[in-house]
């Protein structure tokens, strides 16, 4: 049995690497474009008409497949977010259906509660998904694009989605799409926008790089909506600690200074 389960981890440990390394390679081949987010750099905000737009997109495009399940629908409200009014905060979580377990049945969606789960079990969520794809690698164990850039994740996604080439293939009865952002270069999902999908209420543009970018930032901000406040308080906490620095730097000048000119006399 030992040998048996020996043989086993090392199956599964080849299998891993060999994994990885495809993974590894694909990624090399891959286009991720830089788009310029206005929440980028340590300075930077949500843009508020954006982020509805991008709900909106959400809303019209990807919620067919795609859940948020760690995202409550109260903060469709909130300071720094989409900033919806209550009573559109409302109207807007009762297009939703969950699952009262009290009720055993299902029910119209309050604020109190998330946005339902992927409808697909092959459709992943897209609460974390930002957070979870990385779009930018520096060099290896260093991550010197990141620093300065960020993690990616929102130049992954828009990237993903105006990534598709047309060209199509089939394997073992699946359709592949290939897109230059895709590790691998071919992905199961279909094109989800194609641009001018929807109609925006404030006339912003809806062709396909715009729609894409859109759904990004709203993607960002349902993985980081404290982003802003934890900028805040880091930007709050560095003056302190440089203040802090200062002061410690003239009080150690202040108690050493008559030590320091007695040493002098005395020599």
């Amino acid at each position: 049995m030992s040998m048996i389960k020996k043989l086993t981890a090392s199956a599964l440990v080849a299998f891993g690497l060999s994994t990885s390394g495809a993974l590894a390679a694909g990624a090399t081949d891959t286009h991720i474009e830089d788009f310029d987010f206005s929440f980028e750099g340590p300075f930077g905000t949500y843009d508020v008409n954006q982020l509805q737009r991008g709900l909106q997109v959400y809303t019209e495009i990807c919620s067919a497949c795609h859940g948020l399940k760690f995202v409550p629908l109260r903060t469709l409200g909130d300071e720094g977010g989409p900033m919806l009014p209550e009573e559109q905060v409302i109207e807007y979580s009762k297009q939703y259906e969950v699952y009262d377990a009290e009720l055993d049945d299902f029910r119209e969606a309050v604020p109190t509660d998330h946005f339902p789960e992927s409808n697909l079990e092959t459709a992943p969520d897209l609460s974390l998904m930002a957070k979870k794809r990385a779009g930018f690698h520096g060099p290896y164990g260093l991550g010197i694009n990141q620093f300065f850039k960020g993690i990616g994740g929102p130049e992954y996604i828009a990237s993903l989605l105006v990534g598709y080439t047309g060209e199509e293939k089939e394997q073992a009865g699946v359709v592949f799409y290939e897109n230059t952002a895709f590790p691998g270069g071919w992905i199961a999902m279909a094109p989800p926008l194609y641009g001018d999908d929807v109609e925006y209420a404030d006339g912003h543009s809806t062709d396909l790089h715009h729609l894409s970018e859109d759904v990004s930032a709203f993607l960002m901000w349902t993985a980081e909506p404290k982003m802003m406040a934890r900028k805040q308080a880091g930007f709050a906490g560095v003056i302190f600690l440089t203040i802090l620095a200062v002061l410690l730097y003239l009080t150690n000048k202040r108690i050493w200074a008559p030590v320091k000119r007695r040493m002098k006399e005395e020599n």
